[in-house]
């Protein structure tokens, strides 16, 4: 006897799980419901089809219902929404906004898809016509219309992936762009020293950032949006768009008294079964288990997504496949610089009491000496007692996805540093080096674990530093016409065999260079010679991204070559 499975949603998981289905079994009935008009479209692409990167609007849809009729004869009802599900009587009451009438269907199992809704805080003037969020093609349009009604000017309040594609986006179609976020970084998942590329990437492309700051209040002032920010600030703009996180929408899941969390998220286990055995969930509105540390966590992303709705399919078919969990690996682009990330950044350890070390890199990401080499500057994460890779990341303006992507499988498999270190990948000078940044990273970290180098990091150069230690800069001399580091020793990397005898000897010694390369060296050679010697991990680059408290371009980085120095 046929099966007969609601699909609850569609886009990522439903879609991907109504799809999977049929594939596995042809006789089932498998019904689709989606209480908008599109099944099947790119809402990652939405932002880039805003600014005109992808021109036409039906190049966002990727089936549509007819296709996926045709294709995969599944039962596809557009403008139905899942109204309530009776677990007892196994049905579920369907509205029809066509027909504007209710109706009920039995299933056998229900998957549900539903999604994470933008969060639209309770602000005074919220709901002005101009102020959008973005999650649909209905969503796009709406912005697409303000934008075409002369718009000149747009705030984007939150400073995540999606705002910040936003925000590059605006700008693409010339518009003057303000970004307000209430936490002192951009990109929140990211560590904060990560970020400041990103933050120097939004000012060299004119875009004002509040930082650290919230909106109170929305204002109509001739039909424009004035936002009161709680500094005092005020931010006129013809147009808003809010990007200030999501909330799981699971309503119907609650509802029908399913397990969920103090969020809201559907607790489902790793063959993605909520807390009855004929209900999976898949997508954002569930909470999954972490790839990396023990628990829990929710993370609203495509890509785990699709894998969890193809895992429900094959288990409603008889199949034992079990989710492995969420790590988190995401990337985005802002305008000419990257930003990626896996696993576990090092301030969620550092909440959680997880033991960890941590080393910075920043090579080019091919070899220097063919034309256009860039550098990236790569953050690794891992345990102390036997070098597992817990976290990456990474922010350059090329190579950042190749590299984001084998550090995320090593996270997965649970590979070390010293896999990394052994990894053998493609090389040719357009692509990358013989010792490409990923086994530099773990030659790196492989040097901690052994003892060979030991790190002071930037946040640890206070204004006692000196104190403390001997600052040694072993830069060239042209470097330091540009910034000289307060109280340090200059003594140039070729000339510290023949002078070394010059550092005192009653303090640590702790080296510096522009990205902690030469410093590298410099430690080596000092040890050797029975120094106490440390190096500055990431170099005076990183300190600048650590310590900046203003906007002004950094010196160090302006003069950082295109090969690792």
């Amino acid at each position: 006897m046929s099966k007969k499975i609601i699909i609850v949603g569609g886009v990522a998981g439903g879609a991907s799980a109504a799809a999977r289905l049929r594939r596995l079994d042809d006789q089932a009935e498998i019904v689709l419901l989606e209480r908008g008009p599109d099944i099947s479209f790119a809402n990652c692409g939405l932002p880039y089809h805003i600014g005109g990167e992808i021109r036409r609007r039906r190049q966002l849809i990727l089936k549509t219902p007819a296709d996926l009729q045709r294709r995969f004869g599944l039962d596809i009802r557009t403008r139905h929404e899942a109204r309530a599900i009776d677990r007892h009587a196994r049905t579920v009451t369907i509205r029809d906004y066509a027909e504007q009438r209710d109706y009920e269907e039995h299933y056998d199992y229900i998957v549900l898809a539903p999604g994470a809704a933008p969060v639209r805080p309770p602000l005074p003037g919220i709901d002005h016509p101009r102020i959008h969020t973005l999650r649909n093609l209905a969503d796009t349009d709406a912005i697409k219309r303000s934008l075409a009604d002369d718009a000149r000017t747009a705030l984007v309040v939150g400073g995540g992936f999606i705002g910040l594609e936003l925000v590059e986006n605006f700008r693409r179609r010339d518009l003057d762009v303000t970004l307000v976020e209430r936490l002192p970084q951009v990109m929140p998942p990211f560590d904060s020293e990560m970020t400041t590329p990103l933050l120097d990437e939004l000012h060299r492309n004119q875009v004002t950032v509040h930082l650290g700051t919230s909106v109170e209040r929305f204002d109509d002032r001739d039909g424009r949006i004035v936002a009161t920010l709680d500094s005092g600030a005020q931010v006129a703009a013809d147009l808003v768009a809010l990007t200030v996180g999501v909330l799981p929408d699971s309503g119907l899941a609650q509802a029908a008294g399913l397990d969920v969390d103090p969020q809201g998220r559907i607790i489902v286990d790793s063959h993605m079964r909520s807390s009855d055995p004929h209900i999976y969930a898949v997508g954002d509105a569930v909470l999954v288990r972490d790839a990396v540390l023990p628990g829990s966590t929710w993370i609203p992303l495509a890509g785990p997504a699709n894998r969890q709705g193809r895992i429900a399919a094959d288990n409603i078919a008889g199949r034992d496949a079990t989710y492995r969990g969420s790590q988190g690996t995401s990337i985005v682009r802002v305008f000419e610089r990257t930003a990626a990330a896996t696993g576990v950044a090092e301030k969620t350890l550092a909440q959680r009491g997880v033991p960890y070390h941590k080393i910075y890199l920043m090579p080019g990401h091919h070899v220097g000496y063919y034309p256009g080499a860039e550098p990236i500057l790569v953050k690794l994460l891992f345990a102390p007692e036997d070098g597992q890779v817990l976290g990456a990341q990474i922010v350059g303006a090329a190579g950042v996805d190749k590299r984001i992507d084998l550090f995320a499988l090593a996270v997965q498999m649970r590979l070390t540093v010293h896999d990394l270190a052994e990894a053998e990948l493609a090389y040719a000078p357009p692509f990358g080096a013989a010792k490409d940044p990923v086994n530099f990273a773990g030659f790196i970290a492989g040097n901690l674990l052994a003892g060979d180098v030991e790190f002071v990091y930037p946040e640890q150069l206070d204004d006692n530093a000196t104190q403390r230690w001997t600052l040694l800069d072993v830069r060239d001399e042209t470097e330091l016409l540009t910034q000289r580091y307060p109280g340090a020793l200059w003594i140039p990397l070729p000339k510290l065999r023949e002078r070394y005898q010059e550092i005192p000897v009653d303090k640590p010694v702790v080296t510096l260079c522009a990205t902690g390369h030469r410093s590298y060296y410099a430690c080596r050679m000092l040890k050797q010679r029975g120094y106490q010697a440390l190096s500055l991990a990431g170099g005076l680059y990183l300190h600048h991204c650590v310590t900046r408290s203003d906007e002004t371009a950094c010196p160090i980085c302006s003069q950082t070559p295109n090969s690792p120095s």
